[in-house]
């Protein structure tokens, strides 16, 4: 009982960086509205099952550049289905993969331990947005990954690739080294 008390006390503290953060950039940016009480929604292709990326139809989202499987490596765990989130966040919707210790209805726009939480943006605002949230935090760039990456300095990894943008967050301590390996396996589906 205390064991598990001390891991949930720590997971909270290591991830209290990575709720403001996701706060401060949701009421930060023109056009974003909190929307932390709104029902989460699944991503349209997405299986409790999958392994493999959605097809995307036309384009990437936030759900199809990362697999189920690669988000559970990433957390050390097996992870649910994505969730697809409804607020904006750094100019895209975040897609949430959820460790078995998180709660059953818990709302994809809020960041909490034990999860991959992944946005992409696309198109001619991508480098506008990547360029936002680095202005924001103490960026620390990583070199050979994509045309440009940093790491914020505690809690994701953000890396920039032609007009398109991702920003991982894995909800771990010491996460830099597994958001850099969702990071190269996105690259290629972006």
């Amino acid at each position: 009982m205390k064991l598990a008390w001390c891991r949930d006390r720590r997971a909270a503290v290591v991830m209290m960086p990575v709720a403001v953060a996701a706060l401060v950039a949701a009421c930060g940016s023109p056009g974003h509205s909190p929307a932390a009480a709104a029902p989460a929604s699944k991503p349209p292709a997405a299986t409790a099952t999958s392994s493999a990326p959605a097809a995307a139809a036309s384009s990437p989202s936030s759900c199809s550049v990362v697999t189920q499987s690669e988000a559970s490596a990433a957390l050390g765990q097996q992870v649910a289905a994505p969730l697809l989130g409804k607020a904006t966040v750094e100019g895209g919707v975040a897609c949430v993969f959820y460790g078995p210790d998180v709660p059953a209805g818990t709302s994809p726009d809020v960041a909490v331990p034990d999860s991959v939480r992944v946005v992409l943006v696309t198109g001619a605002d991508a480098k506008k947005w990547f360029d936002n949230y680095r202005s924001k935090v103490n960026a620390q760039p990583i070199s050979g990954l994509g045309d440009e990456a940093y790491y914020d300095g505690y809690a994701s990894i953000s890396v920039l690739q032609g007009d398109a943008y991702v920003r991982i967050a894995v909800g771990i301590a010491n996460n830099l080294t597994a958001e850099e390996a969702l990071a190269r396996d996105a690259l290629p589906r972006m």
